[in-house]
């Protein structure tokens, strides 16, 4: 019977981890913590509106990052948006380890407190 210990002391070609392989995270995974990110960074999302959703693009172990979303109206625009970039890129980086050079901030629509939507005719009253 051979000890655990004599098996270990035998085994003296072991492969560096450089060498054993690398570990990938789709395009989708990196979308996905993007969007989570923005709507960490967000105060609200309006009532009728949409969460925020994101595409992605990898390259290298670089991405750059866009993130469309909806925002209530009247309310600091740019903060927010500013909020969501930085939000973004740090969750990026720290979760999936990819370096992001570039986060886009799409506002797709503004929701007026101010303003009731009439859903038969599509338009504002």
């Amino acid at each position: 019977m051979t000890r655990v210990p004599d098996l270990l002391e035998q085994r003296t070609d072991r492969v560096g981890a450089a060498a054993r392989g690398a570990t990938t995270i789709a395009d989708r995974v990196v979308a996905k913590i993007a969007a989570q990110a923005a709507r960490e960074a967000l105060t609200s999302v309006p009532k009728e509106g949409h969460p925020p959703h994101a595409s992605v693009v990898v390259h290298r172990d670089v991405a750059r990052v866009s993130v469309s979303l909806e925002l209530d109206y009247p309310s600091d625009l740019g903060r927010q948006c500013g909020a969501v970039r930085g939000r973004v890129r740090h969750r990026v980086e720290t979760l999936a380890g990819i370096e992001v050079h570039e986060v886009t901030v799409h506002v797709e629509r503004l929701h007026s407190a101010h303003t009731a939507h009439d859903r038969k005719r599509g338009r504002l009253k």
